[in-house]
């Protein structure tokens, strides 16, 4: 029930230096995963890319920046960030089912090597304002119509989502880009979804993919690459065996796509920086209402709203001498004024206001998705390696909430 240490830097240390609520990122453990997943998918002739959406910082662009991945931006905020960590335009792709002219126009300029367009109305806007410009590369987004057992809030693929191209429309979509010599087909792209555990649902897509892409090329265009996205699930408990057997999966893409002209890419982002990331609290107050026992920390939906958005679990730690037998059952709270539930967890009896927690597993969709709710100041960032620690992202104060409030 205890953790001292993260990236062997002190977890009391880290609150002292930097307070509470704290993101942690341990740079060992996110290169460890770059590397695996590098050795499983490059190694077979794969393209590995970066979802920044999980988490991104110019820190971490300037991590990636140094090794073989991209990195996939789905805004002008993220695209920034990754310029100014220094990521070539060669190895960013545009996002997004709601692309702004702005940054159109960013695709247009070449700020990153391809767009993925997600549906027709992108695809006009683009060819208008690419009139008369050199031929942009482009992909194209499609639903392939593959439903996977995940919570509905994570799936993007299937008809109950948002994203991408219907099957039914795709060759009508292939049609139109033979009268645009502005736009440039060079690949298709199709994501399933998030923590996914079987390696089926992304066989059964890139086999879609082959498909389409046998059609677009047999229409004039020149496909050469299939996205099959991310999405690879994370266990909830560290040390737990994975939830999914990464060189299986790679063997079996780069087994599908073998006898194809095709290049196979994917996109993971949890599953990059999700182990990376620890979240350190404060314990606030503990308190019984009737029979229940909770503990309010610092933090809470403000800065973590993934477990009251659906339902994610965050193995909890006790840091230090308060992690004393015996061990009691409680609701970890935050103090929003929410019912903003953390999880049930099993906690030491003795333990009080004061005392540290850490949450594991917190590297991806914590601070990328945290907001100013109840005008709280997101929390700072720091990178530890080696028992060294850096901020890499500032917390906001009050101040800083209110820096856009013209009054």
């Amino acid at each position: 029930m205890t953790t001292a240490a993260i990236g062997g830097a002190p977890v009391d240390e880290l609150a002292r230096t930097y307070g509470t609520p704290l993101h942690v990122i341990d740079v060992d453990e996110f290169e460890l995963e770059v590397d695996r997943f590098r050795r499983a998918f490059e190694a077979r002739g794969a393209v590995v890319g970066y979802a920044a959406k999980a988490f991104f910082c110019i820190a971490l662009a300037e991590l990636i920046a140094a090794t073989t991945l991209r990195i996939d931006v789905c805004s002008l905020g993220e695209l920034l960030t990754a310029e100014r960590g220094g990521m070539p335009a060669e190895r960013l792709y545009f996002h997004g089912c709601g692309k702004t002219d702005e940054e159109l126009g960013a695709i247009i300029s070449r700020r990153v090597a391809f767009d993925v367009i997600d549906n027709s109305e992108e695809l006009e806007r683009l060819a208008r304002l690419a009139h008369g410009h050199d031929a942009i590369d482009v992909m194209l987004r499609v639903n392939p119509g593959i439903e996977v057992h995940t919570h509905e809030y994570l799936r993007t693929g299937g008809e109950n989502t948002k994203f991408g191209i219907s099957l039914d429309t795709v060759d009508a979509v292939f049609a139109r880009l033979r009268e645009l010599p502005q736009l440039r087909l060079i690949g298709l792209h199709a994501h399933l979804g998030s923590s996914i555990t079987d390696p089926a649902p992304y066989a059964a897509n890139v086999a879609v993919l082959t498909a389409l892409g046998d059609r677009a090329r047999a229409a004039g265009h020149p496909v050469a690459e299939l996205i099959t996205g991310g999405g690879m699930a994370v266990e909830p408990l560290p040390g737990r065996d994975r939830p999914l057997d990464l060189d299986a999966l790679a063997k079996t893409l780069a087994l599908a796509v073998a006898p194809t002209p095709y290049r196979l890419a994917i996109e993971p982002g949890r599953a990059l920086i999700a182990r990376a990331g620890t979240a350190l609290y404060r314990v606030m107050a503990v308190k019984r209402q009737g029979s229940r026992r909770f503990i309010i920390i610092d933090g809470g939906m403000a800065d973590n709203p993934r477990p009251a958005l659906y339902g994610a679990a965050h193995h909890l730690e006790v840091v230090g001498s308060a992690a004393n037998e015996p061990i009691e059952a409680a609701t970890l709270c935050g103090r929003s004024c929410e019912n903003d539930m953390l999880g049930e967890i099993r906690v030491p009896a003795d333990l009080r206001a004061g005392d540290l927690v850490a949450l594991h597993t917190t590297g991806a969709y914590t601070y990328s998705m945290a907001s100013n709710y109840n005008r709280f100041g997101r929390p700072p960032v720091v990178f530890v390696r080696d028992g060294s620690h850096r901020r890499v992202i500032r917390g906001e104060r009050a101040d800083d909430v209110l820096r856009n409030d013209l009054g």
